[in-house]
Order: structure tokens, then C-alpha cells, then sequence
């Protein structure tokens, strides 16, 4: 299913598509393979960022081959043939689900692309009738801007989920989804 921008409801302020060299275009996240050649290139910066940054026992990326397991939906986000970024959505049970492997390619930094991906997965874990999204990110200064996109959408610093345990390396955080309308038919 190829989703366009219009489709995606944000939370929170809408997106800036702005950037300093003209609009980000059109815009597509669709359900991927993370076995594609350019999105493995983005998958082993990611894991080689991991490792840079945490200790390998901290280090919970999924490589592309774990990605691809039937729990996991994998999305990428495009702009024509450039690729935006990836998100993936663990199903850990029927009301909650774990946002894994979100990364935004080093040229679309800064641009709105990583809220569009996380936008567009708290929407499809709505409709996948989820109640709750975590995560798992790090400490360190480098992960930062992750913990404040995450923040800025309303997730909150939380324990560890399963499979988690406390370390001094990881931040959890949840986020509780907004309850379909009721039916008034």
C-alpha cells in the first residue's frame, strides 16, 4: 500500500516540508524490502552507528534479515528515487507494538522526513487496532534528536518492555494512541 502525505494524520504540529534548497517533492512511504541495495546501504550505517555509539550489549538494531520476520512491518519513504528513510512496527501483542529501526538518510536530515515515517506508523499502528508504541533508543548526545522527535509526538520516558531490561545506555519511552471513535450507527 503506498501511502502520500495527505493520507498520513499527523500528531501534533503538522510537518515542515521547508527546506533551505526548495520543497522535499512527492513524498511516499510504502511497505518495503530491507534487503533493497539502497536501503541495506542505509540499514548498515545505521547498525554501524549503533555500534559506534553503544556498547555492543546496548545495541538492539535489527539487522535487514530480522526486519523481514512476519511480526515486523517495514516501511521506507521515498522522494522519486531518492531514498528518505525507513521505519519499522514490532507487533509485541494485540494492543502494543515496538517502533524499531527508524533512520533518516544523511541528506534528508533536518527536512521533515523522519516525522513523516513516525507519523505514518503511529497512524498504521492505530488502525492495526494498537493501543500502545514503544521504544528503545539511547542516552547518548547523538540520539538526542531522536528523543526529542519522540518526545514532540508524545511519547513519554517509561520502563523497560519486554524484552528489555534497565541499562544505563537505553531510554524507553511509550506512547498511548488515541482510542478509535465508537460506532453510532
Amino acid at each position: 500500500m503506498v501511502r502520500k502525505l495527505a493520507d498520513v494524520a499527523p500528531r501534533g504540529p503538522p510537518p515542515r516540508h521547508e527546506q533551505a534548497s526548495g520543497r522535499m517533492g512527492d513524498v511516499q512511504i510504502q511497505v518495503d524490502d530491507p534487503r533493497r541495495p539502497d536501503v541495506l546501504t542505509l540499514l548498515e550505517e545505521h547498525l554501524a552507528d549503533m555500534y559506534a555509539t553503544s556498547p555492543a550489549e546496548s545495541v538492539h538494531a535489527l539487522d535487514p534479515d530480522a526486519l523481514t520476520s512476519p511480526d515486523i512491518v517495514f516501511w521506507t519513504a521515498r522522494d522519486g528515487d531518492d531514498l528518505l528513510g525507513c521505519a519499522a512496527l514490532k507487533t509485541l501483542s494485540a494492543e502494543h507494538a515496538e517502533l524499531k529501526s527508524m533512520r533518516t538518510a544523511t541528506a534528508a536530515r533536518r527536512r521533515g522526513a523522519a516525522r513523516l515515517l513516525l507519523d505514518h506508523v503511529l497512524a498504521e499502528a492505530s488502525a492495526r487496532g494498537h493501543l500502545r508504541v514503544s521504544l528503545e533508543t539511547g542516552t547518548e548526545d547523538y540520539f538526542r534528536p531522536a528523543r526529542t522527535l519522540y518526545a514532540g509526538r508524545g511519547f513519554v520516558e517509561c520502563e523497560p518492555f519486554e524484552p528489555y531490561v534497565a541499562d544505563p545506555h537505553s531510554v524507553f519511552m511509550t506512547l498511548l494512541l488515541a482510542l478509535p471513535a465508537p460506532d453510532r450507527r
